[in-house]
């Protein structure tokens, strides 16, 4: 199946193999975790669109980590690793996140120079998906 991925979909011939190959990158986007940020800290956060190639299905992720200086570094970090997996990716902007593990609260706010502010909005409905015991609050502030 892996060989059917790689090989570029307007190659493929055949009765239902464009179908079959739309629906395994669909159930691959579907496995790309929704949020992976940092455990505790204030940290940098990206918003990404993630998109199948030559394809419409897509998702937005929030990926977030104290080790990134600046915001380009976790998407530089993204990016790779769902490109090999036949994805494309757009950064929709950035922010700050504060993680209080022992308070369960995560704050969103701030912005990116590289990428400009992420809608924090749509970053706090994804986790909320992930940290559903948490209290999540969010502003346009930016500190």
């Amino acid at each position: 199946m892996l060989s059917v991925l790689c090989r570029r979909l307007d190659t493929l011939r055949g009765s239902g193999t464009l179908r079959k190959v739309a629906m395994a990158m669909a159930d691959a986007l579907a496995k790309i975790p929704d949020v992976e940020i940092d455990p505790e800290g204030t940290f940098k956060y990206i918003l990404v669109r993630v998109k199948v190639k030559d394809g419409d299905a897509h998702k937005d992720i929030v990926r977030g980590t104290k080790s990134a200086e600046y915001h380009n570094h976790i998407f530089e970090k993204v990016s790779p690793a769902l490109e090999a997996l036949g994805m494309e990716c757009q950064c929709l902007g950035g922010g700050k996140i504060e993680h209080n593990g022992q308070e369960k609260k995560l704050r969103v706010f701030g912005e990116s120079t590289a990428f400009g502010k992420a809608d924090h909005s749509v970053s706090v409905e994804k986790l909320k998906t992930a940290f559903n015991s948490y209290e999540i609050t969010w502003s346009d502030d930016k500190k």
